[in-house]
């Protein structure tokens, strides 16, 4: 727990930003609130058994001084309570602001294998719990470090016999609360973790409601999120019965230390070595000095659930990014992008196999080039490779003669482009959408869509332009999304195009138009197609065919074709036969 939480002070500098006067402030609420057992003690000492008998006088006179020490006191509390708000607020933004980037620079297969939901409750639920911690039970903390200090001083100055005793009665409960801390820290992460699950199947249930709905798996669906509820609640319970121990301990302790405190000042006050007014003070020095003991449990409970959220807030964190520009990078030269492999092989994260092995290719500048091989013959984790999306696990892939972990990344990302088989658009309108990429007018987002042959198409969406397309496009039809995929691609003005295509999921019309998209797109750049429907091929400079992770061939499609028995010409085939029966 402490590892984690100078892991947690060294990530959030701002935390410690003005602690010491925070602090100070808490010992000085505390110091107000110490004043009332002293103006007890007095008022009973002086001002009801003073040498002339009771005396209103007396007693108003320390009423009032204690009435302005409590001022004071609630001013300090004040300024503590506000310092604590800003500081947390101000330090938990900035871990937001760092987990949301760092996500972003993680490796993009990293992120591939991480549940949404699970990694968006890093950066939302567990840092919550922070800021519930901080804002609550750290203020609460800040008070019971002011009021142990300040009471336990002022208990030893009235009588340290009697601060002895309360110290042995409380010493138990510091070796419980220590027990129940390292089990709650277990039981936390525990539950942090079932939350993040919760939270993943909630979130691929709402996205799926389709799916879900088409197939009629409601009950199945509501049962799995039922067993997710389930876990999340039994863990939760687990780690209460731990925090209750903590409190359970902590209000026994107090109520043995108030009769301890009674039986052993009587008989100080029969020995003449504690008057009556000293004894009540004592008494209420003790209800204050317990108040720790008594909220330990509440504290334990918010301190292990910030804790649990720090640990996975920093294991996210700890997860080496992809690497940055290196010393000697520099930016690609002008141009349609060259692209050479040499001996590349890859092998996915957790697995053995590998999906690419020996890949060697020459693709020249400003060339239309089509991949086509079988599913799984490695045709997207080759694209990936060439976009940096995955970098090789042996081998090189270099662009115009660079290797591709010497370009600029700044460069790169504005020079090559990779268009997803399934086009992802954000909310908003699909204006926005198309110029995601770089910064465009309306005007310059009409003449993208006039060269592509889409503009008619997007007049004639409900508002042209300004047409909301819902989140991820839901407004849009799986071919209409593509088109956009495709004009935001050829508005970003990259050099070095990599379209995974997606026309099998469209009607006829759609998918000519989207052909005559993309082979605009491609014109006077270098064009990488992985071509799902050979169709695609006939119109490529070359064709290259990947089967189980290697290029087994190239050529023009009309050469390969005429290789009888070739594994493009049996691919062909078999990708017109299943033409013609659906025909």
């Amino acid at each position: 727990m402490w590892d984690t939480l100078r892991r947690a002070l060294r990530l959030s500098p701002e935390l410690r930003h003005g602690l010491a006067v925070t602090l100070l402030l808490a010992v000085g609420m505390t110091a107000g609130r110490a004043a009332v057992p002293v103006a007890v003690q007095r008022g009973i000492d002086d001002g009801l058994r003073g040498p002339g008998g009771p005396d209103a006088g007396v007693v108003a006179v320390i009423g009032a001084a204690g009435l302005g020490v409590l001022l004071l006191s609630m001013i300090c509390g004040y300024a503590m309570m506000l310092r604590l708000f800003d500081v947390s607020e101000t330090a938990l933004a900035a871990v937001r602001v760092k987990v949301f980037r760092h996500v972003h620079d993680l490796p993009v297969l990293h992120v591939g294998a991480q549940q949404r939901g699970a990694l968006v409750a890093r950066a939302t639920s567990d840092v919550d719990q922070i800021t519930a911690f901080l804002q609550w039970n750290g203020v609460v903390l800040f008070i019971c470090v002011g009021q142990t200090l300040v009471t336990g001083t002022v208990m030893f100055l009235y009588s340290w016999p009697l601060a002895l005793v309360v110290l042995a009665v409380f010493a138990p409960v510091g070796w419980v609360v220590r027990a129940a801390m390292r089990d709650l820290a277990d039981a936390y992460g525990t539950v942090r973790q079932r939350s993040a699950q919760m939270l993943a199947v909630v979130s691929e249930s709402v996205v799926g409601a389709e799916v879900i709905r088409s197939y009629d798996v409601s009950a199945r669906t509501v049962a799995r999120l039922d067993e997710a509820v389930d876990a999340h609640r039994l863990a939760s319970q687990r780690a209460s019965r731990l925090t209750v121990t903590a409190y359970s301990a902590g209000e026994v302790a107090t109520g043995v230390a108030m009769a301890a405190t009674a039986a052993v000042g009587v008989l100080l006050g029969v020995g003449g070595r504690m008057t009556v007014g000293e004894i009540a003070a004592f008494l209420f020095l003790v209800a204050q000095f317990a108040l720790p003991a008594q909220v330990a449990g509440e504290m334990l409970n918010g301190l292990q659930n910030a804790v649990a959220g720090w640990r996975r807030v920093l294991d996210i964190l700890d997860v080496a990014p992809d690497p940055a520009d290196h010393a000697e990078a520099v930016d690609l030269p002008p141009g349609p992008v060259a692209v050479t492999l040499r001996g590349v092989g890859f092998v996915y994260p957790d697995t053995s196999a590998e999906v690419l092995r020996d890949v060697d290719l020459e693709i020249a500048a400003g060339s239309r080039v089509a991949v086509v091989g079988q599913t799984g013959a490695g045709k997207t984790t080759l694209a990936k490779l060439v976009a940096r999306l995955a970098a090789p696990s042996r081998g090189q892939v270099l662009l115009t003669g660079v290797p591709l972990d010497r370009v600029r990344l700044r460069c790169l990302r504005d020079r090559v482009v990779m268009v997803p088989q399934e086009g992802f658009l954000f909310g908003g309108s699909l204006a926005d959408n198309i110029r995601f990429g770089r910064a465009l007018t309306d005007d310059e987002v009409a003449g993208v869509l006039r060269e592509l042959g889409l503009l008619d198409w997007a007049a004639g969406l409900p508002d042209g332009l300004g047409t909301v397309v819902g989140e991820r496009g839901e407004g849009l039809s799986v071919g209409e999304r593509q088109f956009v995929a495709v004009a935001r691609a050829h508005a970003a003005g990259a050099d070095l195009l990599i379209l995974d295509e997606a026309t099998s999921a469209v009607d006829p019309a759609t998918e000519v138009r989207l052909r005559t998209a993309m082979d605009r797109v491609s014109r006077g750049r270098t064009t990488i197609t992985i071509a799902h429907r050979l169709a695609t091929a006939r119109g490529a400079d070359e064709v290259i065919v990947v089967d189980d992770g290697r290029a087994v061939q190239r050529g023009r499609h009309e050469e390969l074709l005429a290789a009888a028995g070739s594994p493009y010409a049996k691919l062909h085939a078999a990708w017109l036969a299943g033409e013609n029966a659906l025909a």
